[in-house]
């Protein structure tokens, strides 16, 4: 008996199941396609304003940084940065700084912190004999961004910089030993140069026109 009524029921349960299944559908598909819609326009927006800010940003010269903001070298004053012919450039959108890198100037690739100090110290008392212009190379020794996209941005405005320089041949990296930095400049085109005892520099292909 209760064979022949499981047999009996059991097509009008699977029916009512799909019948529960379609229902379900059709109340779901409108608010379904109004999300995507809705996520879609998001979407848009967020694509828009992204390259609003990359195409309004320029490249600025700043006299101090918020240290505490740099993740590779915080321990690093504004007047480290500044001194001896070091500077500090940021990428500046609407009235706010939204990525940073620090440089300085040598003769040499330094290896460390300390070389980098000296060298563009050395670099800067040999620029007063001569012309004025400092070093040869220019060494990235921190960068960071605040904004997506930033990174790759400062760095490329940087490197059309140095393209236009006339002492400048030469753009670097003094760079800690992580897998982000190692990332970060190997995808905006540079290439490992050396490994160093705490650091790792990498190097920009300068190509400059010559002129006729």
């Amino acid at each position: 008996m209760i064979k022949i009524l499981k047999k009996k029921l059991k097509p009008r349960i699977k029916a009512r199941i799909r019948k529960g299944k379609q229902i379900l559908k059709k109340k779901l598909r409108p608010r379904i396609k109004a999300r995507i819609r809705k996520n879609k326009q998001i979407l848009d927006r967020n694509i828009g304003n992204f390259f609003d800010w990359i195409k309004g940003a320029e490249l600025v010269e700043l006299k101090k940084c918020n240290t505490e903001e740099d993740p590779v070298r915080p321990h690093l004053s504004n007047d480290f940065r500044r001194g001896f012919g070091r500077k500090i450039f940021g990428v500046k959108y609407q009235g706010e700084v939204h990525a940073v890198m620090c440089f300085a100037y040598t003769n040499k690739v330094p290896k460390s912190e300390e070389e980098l100090e000296k060298l563009s110290h050395d670099a800067y008392l040999q620029s007063a004999m001569r012309d004025q212009n400092i070093g040869k190379i220019a060494v990235a020794y921190t960068v960071w961004s605040k904004k997506r996209g930033g990174g790759k941005l400062i760095v490329k405005e940087v490197f059309k910089k140095i393209k236009k320089s006339n002492h400048l041949n030469r753009l670097v990296t003094l760079s800690p030993l992580t897998e982000m930095a190692t990332k970060f400049h190997k995808n905006n085109g540079a290439r490992l140069i050396q490994i160093n005892e705490n650091t790792q520099n990498f190097e920009y292909k300068v190509e400059k026109k010559e002129v006729v």
